[in-house]
């Protein structure tokens, strides 16, 4: 077993998280359950889809790329103000640098069509929010030990920010 957690542990990837949330007490309650289960990625939030093109393009108060690096995985809500999550996956997915980035839908939405369109626009996945604590620190159990530890993320140069960086590499 400490074997495994060694290998593990050594495997995870220490490159940040984007939270596309609006929701105040979703963002802390994540946080939460991230720090209860070891999750130690740096997490930044943004709280609307417009934000998180800003972020991901490096524009405007987003231009620091040392302060706002491009995270290797990107959690959003559907529902949000100026942009919905769907807007800003379907942006991400048309943008030739970012097209491989990993994007989980983490919303409260169950709807078919929700789920239906994200898959449709490219979502790695979609996972159903859920206020039961319990289920909360299971997702973040699994999300620690599939996409931040076993996946491989695919390189992600940051061309206009840093150029030839891989900002998403795993460590060994």
């Amino acid at each position: 077993m400490r074997e495994r957690r060694l290998r593990y542990s050594q495997r995870m990837t220490t490159k940040g998280i984007l939270q596309v949330e609006d929701n105040e007490n979703d963002v802390l309650l994540l946080k939460n359950v991230f720090q209860q289960t070891g999750i130690t990625n740096p997490l930044h939030v943004v709280t609307d889809g417009q934000m998180a093109i800003d972020y991901l393009s490096g524009h405007g108060q987003f231009a620091d790329a040392q302060k706002y690096p491009l995270p290797c995985l990107v959690l959003t809500d559907v529902n949000m103000p100026k942009k919905s999550g769907l807007e800003v996956l379907r942006w991400i997915r048309h943008q030739p640098q970012l097209k491989k980035l990993v994007v989980v839908v983490f919303s409260s939405s169950a709807l078919p069509q929700d789920v239906d369109q994200a898959y449709e626009l490219g979502a790695n996945a979609y996972i159903q929010k859920s206020a039961d604590s319990r289920q909360l620190m299971e997702i973040a159990q699994l999300l620690k030990g599939w996409w931040l530890g076993y996946n491989h993320f695919a390189p992600i140069v940051e061309s206009k920010r840093v150029n030839g960086a891989n900002r998403c590499h795993q460590h060994p």
